[in-house]
């Protein structure tokens, strides 16, 4: 178990990336502006794919979809990566040292990064019209990549409560000042009442808030990735940020909740 100290540490170091993250760039709020003409140039076609992907994006929280990841897959390769044996359930996952868990985080953003930076690229190629392939392809990443981060940490993405802090965690990646200063009291709150259910239409509706802001934050870098073979190195950039992003983002917050856990073991 790990002492006080190196756990203090740690949380320190979260905090400061909070602090950090509250600021908004001027040329992020730029970014935002060209989706207001983008709407006015996009094919209708597109636009339904859109529509039709927040409806499909909405039954996540519920059920979980198509997006679930694989449960006993992840696991494996938990137990190949980390010191500890005998991980039969994610439940045990949050039992395996704090360095695991970091080492584990490190190399799945790696990896998930480097698949967004090849899909944005390839997807970019045709310009406007595999557009409409590559939102919901990345949004799809960046579900799985925050699961597979829950459980690395030892939570349960099969919990409907852990659907709800995923989405929280894309809403954080793509808010304002005051909408991180929201979120991380949202969680806060989570975390110590241990609510047991949560107002599903709002939650929906954060999903529509999530899709269209992470539209907008895109701004610029998808309007120039509609430009074909151009586009290859707009849609590139733009993924690989993005799921740097919300990669991040869940690594710091998950990490939190099992660094206070543990803190709390070590006061019983």
């Amino acid at each position: 178990m790990e002492n006080r100290e190196l756990l203090q540490q740690h949380l320190q170091e979260i905090n400061a990336w909070e602090n950090d993250q509250k600021g908004l760039w001027f040329w992020e709020k730029l970014g935002r502006i060209p989706f207001k003409i983008l709407d006015k140039m996009t094919p209708a076609f597109i636009q339904n794919k859109i529509a039709l992907l927040v409806d499909e994006l909405g039954s996540y929280i519920q059920s979980g979809g198509k997006y679930l990841i694989n449960e006993q897959a992840m696991l494996q390769r938990i137990r190949n990566h980390s010191s500890t044996e005998h991980l039969l359930t994610i439940s045990d996952v949050g039992q395996i040292p704090l360095e695991d868990m970091i080492v584990l985080s490190e190399q799945l953003q790696n990896e998930r990064v480097k698949f967004a930076t090849v899909q944005g690229a390839s997807t970019g190629f045709g310009g406007i019209f595999t557009l409409a392939i590559d939102i919901p392809v990345i949004l799809g990443t960046a579900l799985k990549t925050l699961q597979e981060i829950a459980m690395i940490h030892g939570y349960d993405p099969n919990d409907k409560m852990e659907r709800i802090f995923i989405v929280k965690c894309l809403q954080f990646t793509s808010a304002d000042i005051v909408g991180k200063e929201a979120i991380l009291q949202e969680l806060s709150t989570m975390n110590s009442s241990n609510k047991a259910s949560e107002n599903m239409i709002s939650q929906l509706q954060g999903w529509q808030e999530v899709f269209y802001t992470y539209r907008d934050q895109l701004g610029w870098k998808k309007l120039f990735q509609m430009i074909p073979i151009a586009g290859m190195v707009f849609g590139a950039y733009a993924n690989k940020g993005m799921i740097q992003d919300v990669a991040e983002t869940g690594i710091m917050l998950y990490r939190k909740r099992r660094i206070v856990e543990k803190l709390n073991e070590l006061d019983l």
